[in-house]
C-alpha cells in the first residue's frame, strides 16, 4: 500500500528543499568569492621548491647556524609561527613551511603517509639550499615528524624541541566538530561566516593572522588537515618507536593547549617557545665552541 503524504506536508518539504539548495548555492558562491579575495591579499611570503612531483613552500630568513626548522602541528602551516619566527632571525637562520596539500604548498599526487613528512621535508631543505644539522622545532603532530626526522636523519640533526608532544602523553582534543566535516562546512561557506575554526588564530600578528584565518577556511587546506588530525595516533605510534641518538639534544616544551587547531596565537606563546629555541641554539653553539681545536 502506497504511503499517502498530505499536499500541505509535501509543500513544506519541497519548499523546505529549495530554500536550503539556495542556501548551499549561496554559501558556495560566497566561499568562491572569499577564497579569491583571500588569494590576492595573502600572498606567500617564501618560495616554492619541488621535491619530486610536487612543489612546497619554504620561507627562511635570519643568518647564522644553526639553522632552526619549525614544524607546525596538525592542519596548521608556516603562518602560524608568526610570533617565533621574527624573534629566531635575530639570533640565528629559521625556515618555516607547509607541508604537502596545506598553505601555499601543492598536494603532490601519493596522498598522505605520516611517514613521507620528513622525506619531503630533507628533499625540500637540500633542493632549498639549506644546511644542517638542525635544530627541528616541532609542535603537537610536528613534534611527532621531528622525532621521525632525527631518527631517520640524525647526522642531519643537532636537536628537536617538542612542543606539547603527543609522544609524552599531551592528550589532544578535536574540538566539537568532526575534523572530517571541515572540507564540506568550508565548502558551503558555513565555516567562513560562523568564524568556526577561523577564530582559533586570532591573536597571531598581522599578516600571518590573516593568513592563517584564510587558510582555516579553505576547503583545500581543510581536506589535508583532516587527514593530519584523524591520523595524529599513527603518527605518534611512529614517533614512539622511533630511535633518537643520544648525542641529539632534545628539549620539552609543555604549552598545554591541546584543542584543534592548535595554534601559539599570543605573544606569550611565541616568547616561551622562543626562548626555549635561544636556550638550544647557545647550548649547541657553546658545545661546537668547546669542542673545537685550539689554534
Amino acid at each position: 500500500m502506497a504511503l499517502h503524504i498530505p499536499p500541505r506536508v509535501r509543500r513544506i518539504v519541497g519548499a523546505t528543499a529549495a530554500l536550503l539548495a539556495v542556501l548551499l548555492l549561496a554559501g558556495a558562491t560566497y566561499q568562491g568569492v572569499a577564497t579569491a579575495l583571500d588569494r590576492r591579499q595573502f600572498r606567500r611570503p617564501g618560495g616554492l621548491v619541488d621535491v619530486g612531483g610536487h612543489q612546497l613552500h619554504i620561507y627562511c630568513g635570519g643568518e647564522g647556524s644553526p639553522t632552526v626548522v619549525l614544524e607546525a602541528a596538525a592542519g596548521s602551516m608556516s603562518a602560524a609561527w608568526g610570533w617565533v619566527q621574527p624573534a629566531i632571525t635575530r639570533t640565528t637562520r629559521v625556515c618555516s613551511y607547509d607541508r604537502a596539500g596545506l598553505g601555499w604548498s601543492e598536494a603532490g599526487e601519493a596522498g598522505y603517509l605520516p611517514e613521507r613528512v620528513p622525506e619531503e621535508l630533507r628533499a625540500l631543505l637540500n633542493q632549498a639550499n639549506e644546511h644542517g644539522p638542525f635544530v627541528i622545532v616541532g609542535h603537537e603532530l610536528g613534534a611527532d615528524f621531528a622525532r621521525l626526522f632525527a631518527a631517520r636523519y640524525g647526522a642531519e640533526t643537532a636537536a628537536i624541541i617538542l612542543i606539547d608532544d603527543p609522544v609524552a602523553g599531551q592528550p589532544v582534543t578535536p574540538g566539537t566538530t568532526s575534523v572530517s566535516a571541515w572540507p564540506w562546512l568550508a565548502r558551503a561557506g558555513i565555516l567562513r561566516a560562523t568564524g568556526g575554526l577561523s577564530t582559533h588564530a586570532t591573536g597571531l600578528p598581522a599578516e600571518s593572522g590573516g593568513a592563517m584565518r584564510a587558510f582555516l577556511n579553505r576547503p583545500d587546506h581543510l581536506t589535508r588537515s583532516a587527514m593530519e588530525v584523524s591520523r595524529l595516533a599513527e603518527a605518534t605510534a611512529a614517533a614512539l618507536a622511533a630511535h633518537i641518538d643520544p648525542a641529539i639534544v632534545v628539549t620539552d616544551v609543555v604549552m598545554g593547549r591541546h584543542e584543534q587547531p592548535a595554534l601559539l596565537v599570543t605573544a606569550e606563546d611565541g616568547a616561551m617557545v622562543a626562548r626555549a629555541i635561544e636556550a638550544t641554539v647557545a647550548r649547541l653553539r657553546e658545545k661546537g665552541a668547546s669542542s673545537s681545536p685550539e689554534r
